[in-house]
């Protein structure tokens, strides 16, 4: 899988690919910078699929890491990040919020924004499964007013796979 120095994607045991420290990353370290090719993002909002990989740069441009995409691209979400994606002009770079250790997956809160009202299916779409304790169920932000509404469907979500 792809390496570097100080970090390797690699299985993960929450979803999918992830990526892994390989010695200890201080908080406050940039980790990595999230590459890929900048497009416009009217080619993606069209389509009803997860964009978990697409981040937004603009309310028109996106990086796609589908070309030229550095293995931050595999970097988890979690409702209790130890990352976090900073913007730097039109650069994202990612940064730990703590120290971390060797062998930890890093994660950060993908707080996905629709750019429309979202619904229950929305949330199925980007459900959640970074186990933390307070996990909010879903990849989505979730405005304060919101929260009760998205806890119930995630309660039901979760009933209906056991």
């Amino acid at each position: 899988m792809k390496r570097f120095a100080h970090i390797e994607a690699r299985r993960s045991p929450i979803h999918g690919l992830g990526v892994f420290a390989l010695q200890p990353l201080p908080a406050g370290m940039q980790i990595i910078e999230y590459t890929g090719r900048r497009e416009r993002w009217a080619l993606h909002k069209h389509k009803r699929s997860s964009h978990t990989e697409i981040f937004h740069l603009s309310p028109t441009h996106i990086i796609n890491p589908v070309e030229g995409g550095s293995i931050a691209r595999y970097i988890n979400h979690s409702c209790a990040p130890n990352c976090e994606a900073i913007q730097e002009e039109d650069r994202i770079f990612i940064y730990a919020l703590r120290d971390i250790r060797p062998g930890e997956e890093l994660f950060y809160d993908y707080g996905l924004i629709l750019g429309r009202r979202f619904t229950r299916e929305d949330v199925r779409l980007h459900f959640c499964r970074c186990g933390a304790p307070r996990c909010r169920g879903t990849m989505l932000a979730v405005p304060p007013h919101r929260r009760a509404q998205v806890r119930r469907w995630v309660r039901a979500m979760r009933a209906e796979t056991k």
